[in-house]
């Protein structure tokens, strides 16, 4: 193993490095408080047309702005305290959503006085005429939800209660307001909703409204209603061009989970309206036809329906596009309570969990499935021409996955069943059927496979990658052969850098041709098309010209309406360059008439572009560390983009910086890349402190725009260059065994490498990192002595005790961690024990010199927080310099965002006191006892406090 000298004990040099703040004095540096200025980019859209462009602009904290621009004359318009725009499907028209005033908000939060906050309301805009005058727009609220159809100029508003506030409550708590006869609860009863034909300059209003949809051509709008006596409940269809409405099913009762068939006109719902009434809530299907009959598709007892299973509420129903079947859940009989609990009170009721070895999955696991178990539907179809109900999934098999053509014949069964004790340890393997719609007769298509398999788009091949094999496989789901899809293909198909101990990963799939005639699969650079039937004539769509420059090219779906890969039309492509790592987007004829030509390609990280549906018009965006990724619009050919929003102009007035690549070599003589972001008065003959954060690969993430922000867990790297900071990333390869070595070999030259050309601060470097980042930390700081100071947030101090530990947000053992997968040890604790010492910085942390922070909390539903405690009172006991912060009640990484503001000056202060001579806090000079936790948060420093105010704060 290699060792690293200890670094100096020497007294670090006092100098504050006053060049790195006055050289920044002409432009602040980001404060903490900026993290509230700085915008994202939410819902970005064209126009059906291309005519117009909309995005929401959203604050950190305040209120957020929605703006529309006139892409060909230049007009703009901008809502206040707006959000969630759209247009309607002729172009026409703008709809979004407008908020109370933040500050409103807030001070009524305050106030505790939550329920006078208001709701949000809606404003629709006709936007040529509003250009004209500013007056063409109307305002809805307060606004429980919106839908817009797919066609025409159809928008229906869900009214959060009526003008009067009938209906706005729940029913009458128990007790209160009950009749002798009522037949049931009528829960909560239903809402206004107004219908806008924008188009016709009509509105309909309809009352008591549950539930809507509109279907596809826009014709038809279903509606379900609840009303308070149950005279009026049912399911009504809306002329949406006349606003006449027809009643399609009526009878007391609760209506339910409404779907609409995909380019058609017929719907189907459910409902207890057939049950009798100490029954209420046992489900019934109910289809409605182009006619807007009802029509009872599914009902306990019907044909097909095995005997005591009742038809799933928790599952919305499928209709498929041909009208032809639905698919719907159906849920066995429900567990009868032991008689010999009858008698007892609630108090008396014994409740222990009782785990068995011959359990197929851990009680933590059961636990935390618990609520999914209990509510799974297991998918039957009942067709609509009268026949019997036809089970597809069961008790034996219990999952399905379907085509995306919904009328194809055949569906996927999976079960996981037999393998559920592995996932402790290995992975997820399942069996799988193709499924007859018709029959529910079922053909084996694979047995233990890692993973799960996929269905063509029209059903006629089951496909699966298989990691063991390191290819694709395919098998026709009418029966035969099972096919190596990827067996012509002459370069790896799988992921090559896959460090794990597991079978590796897929470079993915594009999709299937038309008619599932082919399949497009990806290597690391290029695409091939396949011919199930034919394997070995697999052809490069891109020529190749991936692997011969470097490049990765990817299929950039521009119709998601389609579900078939082009092969005759121009597509584009997405580019990466692995060395350099810019990026850009290419065009193609997957006709093999010509090879990819670059359309925009450069040093920044180019997103790939949403098509406006009926124009060549597109929308994407361009970043860099530098550049925020504000929205551009461009032609099909991507030669001249314009710029449409400016999110973030402040960052002009603060100090900012810049990335660049960064290679060295490890030391194995593996070539490594990382990243070096400088302050961007850097000047390279002074020597600056350096931050080191890493967490497995991030060199790709060159060119990404780093929003100033306070994280769940760990640096901004934007907050620290501004502040007179160096930040290194560096990639770390893995070898099975030695994650630990591994992390060292490559980090600590990368250090060196960058502190041997002159400009870093040798006796000024840090490092910080979370998780597996915060594990790696602890573990180095046992083995060198180059860093001044250290944060290992929730880290795993000793892989022996953790190896039997449970991820209690999934319930599951966290054997695999250490087996097959992050952690990277490749065997159990007693095949390799001696790998889980090395492995554990637990073991040596007498070592250790360098000051350490943790972060963990007491509610980590993945690294049990008993791990951090473990590090922390061994550190303690040897007398080093150690802090350990909990956070209660909050998970793996910060949730509140109090916690992240609170975490992230906490993390300067630690890493400003060693690396930069500041003062240090009150909380790392004298903690925080018990006595004063709510009352004293410590971030004051001692030379800003007086005598007195020291003493309170150490009473």
């Amino acid at each position: 193993m290699m060792r690293y000298p200890f670094r100096s004990a020497g007294v670090v040099a006092a100098l504050l490095l006053p060049f790195a703040l006055e050289a920044q004095a002409q432009k602040p540096s980001l404060t903490h408080d900026d993290y509230d200025r700085w915008n994202s980019i939410d819902d970005e859209s064209l126009s059906n047309d291309g005519s117009w462009a909309v995005w929401a602009v959203v604050p950190g904290e305040g209120d957020s702005r929605v703006r529309a621009r006139q892409l060909d004359e230049g007009g703009q318009i901008t809502f206040q305290r707006a959000s969630e725009p759209a247009f309607t499907a002729d172009s026409r028209w703008l709809v979004a959503t407008i908020s109370p005033p933040w500050a409103l908000v807030d001070s009524l939060r305050r106030a505790d006085d939550r329920d006078a906050i208001p709701g949000d309301s809606l404003v629709i805009v006709e936007l040529a005429q509003f250009m004209e005058m500013e007056t063409a727009h109307r305002r809805v609220g307060e606004v429980r939800s919106r839908r817009i159809a797919e066609t025409g100029a159809f928008v229906a508003v869900h009214l959060a209660a009526p003008d009067d506030d009938e209906g706005e409550e729940d029913s009458a708590p128990e007790g209160e307001g009950e009749e002798e006869g009522e037949p049931r609860d009528r829960g909560r009863t239903g809402t206004p909703l107004v219908l806008y034909d924008l188009a016709g300059d009509a509105e309909y209003r309809f009352e008591h409204v549950t539930d809507y949809r509109f279907t596809d051509d826009g014709a038809w709008l279903f509606l379900t209603r609840t009303t308070p006596e149950g005279t009026g409940d049912g399911v009504v269809r809306v002329d949406t061009g006349t606003g006449a409405e027809t009643v399609a099913l009526a009878g007391p009762g609760q209506y339910s989970r409404l779907a609409v068939q995909d380019d058609g006109v017929t719907a189907a719902v459910l409902t207890d309206r057939d049950a009798p009434d100490d029954e209420a809530g046992t489900m019934s299907l109910y289809w409605i036809d182009a006619d807007g009959e009802a029509h009872l598709a599914a009902a306990p007892g019907s044909e097909g329906v095995p005997a005591g299973w009742s038809i799933s509420g928790d599952r919305t129903p499928q209709i498929s596009a041909s009208g032809a079947r639905l698919i719907f859940g159906l849920r066995p009989p429900p567990l009868e309570r032991d008689p010999e609990l009858e008698d007892l009170l609630d108090d008396e009721v014994v409740e222990v969990d009782i785990w068995s070895w011959t359990d197929d999955r851990l009680q933590p696991m059961q636990l935390v499935q618990l609520g999914s178990d209990t509510t799974h539907a297991y998918l039957a179809q009942a067709p609509t021409d009268g026949g019997p109900v036809v089970p597809l999934a069961g008790l034996d098999m219990p999952d399905m996955r379907f085509a995306a053509d919904d009328d194809a014949p055949v569906a996927l069964g999976l079960s996981d069943l037999p393998y559920r004790k592995l996932v402790s340890w290995d992975g997820t393997y399942n069996d799988a059927w193709a499924v007859d719609l018709a029959t529910g007769e079922r053909t084996l298509m694979v047995e233990k496979l890692r993973g799960s398999p996929q269905l063509s788009p029209e059903g006629r091949w089951a496909w699966w990658w298989d990691g063991e094999r390191r290819g694709w496989f395919a098998r026709s789901t009418d029966g035969g052969d099972e096919i190596a899809l990827s067996s012509g293909i002459p370069h790896p198909v799988y992921n090559e850098l896959d460090d794990r101990p597991q079978p590796p990963g897929s470079y993915g799939a594009a999709g299937w041709t038309e008619g599932d005639e082919a399949i497009v699969l990806y290597d690391r650079h290029d695409l091939w098309l396949v011919n199930p039937d034919d394997p070995a004539s697999a052809r490069s769509l891109t020529e190749e010209r991936g692997r011969a420059e470097g490049l990765r090219f990817r299929l950039v779906d521009t119709d998601p309406e389609s579900n078939a890969v082009p092969l005759d039309d121009a597509v584009i492509l997405s580019a990466f360059d692995y060395t350099t790592k810019e990026s850009g987007l290419y065009r193609d004829r997957f006709d093999g008439t010509s090879a990819p030509a670059p359309l925009i390609f450069e040093a920044a990280q180019i997103s790939s572009p949403t098509r406006a549906k009926d124009a060549d018009r597109f929308l994407f965006t361009r970043q860099t560390f530098e550049t925020f990724p504000d929205l551009l619009v461009s032609g099909p050919d991507f030669d001249d983009p314009r710029k449409l929003s400016d999110a973030n102009p402040q960052q002009d007035e603060v100090a900012w910086g810049t990335a660049e690549l960064v290679e060295w070599t490890s030391n194995d003589g593996t070539p490594l890349q990382g990243i070096l972001y400088k302050p961007e008065n850097f000047d390279a003959s002074r020597q600056w402190p350096m931050m080191v954060y890493f967490y497995e690969r991030s060199s790709d993430g060159l060119h990404r725009y780093v929003t100033p922000s306070a994280g769940g867990s760990s640096i901004n790297y934007s907050f620290y260059v501004s502040r007179g900071y160096l930040v290194f990333v560096p990639d770390i390869p893995y070898e099975i065994g030695h994650p630990g070595e591994s992390g060292l070999d490559a980090v600590v030259p990368g250090v060196q490498y960058l502190a041997n050309q002159g400009f870093v601060d040798r006796e000024r470097i840090g490092v910080q990192g979370h998780s597996w980042g915060g594990y790696q930390i602890a573990w180095m700081i046992t083995r060198t002595n180059l860093f001044a100071a250290a944060e290992a947030g929730a880290p795993v101090a000793n892989m022996t005790s953790a190896y039997g530990g449970i991820r209690w947000g999934t319930g599951m053992s966290r054997m695999f961690q250490y087996e097959r997968t992050q952690s990277r040890i490749g065997g159990t604790l007693w095949d390799a024990p001696l790998l889980y010492i090395e492995n554990s910085p637990l073991f040596a942390l007498d070592k250790t010199e360098t000051p350490l922070l943790m972060m963990h909390n007491d509610e980590d539903t993945a690294v049990p927080w008993e791990q951090g405690i473990e590090l922390f009172v061994a550190l303690r006991r040897l007398d080093k310099p150690v802090w350990l912060l909990n956070y209660n009640g909050e998970p793996h990484g910060l949730t509140r965002d109090a916690n992240r503001r609170d975490w992230a000056v906490r993390m300067q202060q630690f890493f400003d006191h060693y690396l930069m001579d500041a003062p240090a806090p009150v909380w790392m000079e004298e903690g925080v006892p018990a006595l004063l936790k709510g009352k004293s948060l410590g971030l004051r420093t001692s030379s800003t406090i007086s005598d007195d105010d020291a003493d309170a704060t150490r009473r």
